[in-house]
């Protein structure tokens, strides 16, 4: 998560996650689209590229000589868990709960079971 808000918070990096969201694109695909909305350097684009990789927003691959960018998904994953504890901050704490809820259950009905208990085998028609 080191940077990640940080390389987000630029509006050209925003736009080049945009972009990347419809599939991997080449680095002078993304130059085009960007300069189609205000005039930007290859060099500034290759600049954003590189903060976004550096936050774990973004992968690269060779290509021959192309270098092909994609989102990483463990990295927007990462970001979407740090946005979605700061919305539900006892969500962390969803799935033990119910753990130790089955595990109460359990409990209460092997009592229950247990010979020797009031109301034990009366579903099944035997006395206790």
């Amino acid at each position: 998560m080191n940077g990640t808000f940080e390389a987000l918070g630029d509006r050209t990096r925003r736009q080049i996650l945009e972009l990347l969201s419809g599939g991997e694109q080449p680095a002078g695909a993304l130059v085009q689209a960007l300069q189609g909305a205000a005039p930007i350097s290859q060099p500034a684009v290759s600049q954003h590229l590189r903060v976004l990789r550096e936050a774990g927003l973004v992968t690269v691959r060779a290509e021959g000589t192309r270098r092909l960018y994609a989102l990483d998904p463990s990295g927007l994953a990462a970001a979407q868990a740090w946005l979605v504890a700061l919305a539900d901050p006892l969500a962390a704490f969803a799935q033990p709960l119910d753990a130790l809820a089955t595990e109460v259950a359990r409990g209460q009905r092997a009592r229950r079971a247990a010979p020797g208990h009031p109301g034990a085998g009366e579903r099944d028609g035997r006395s206790a």
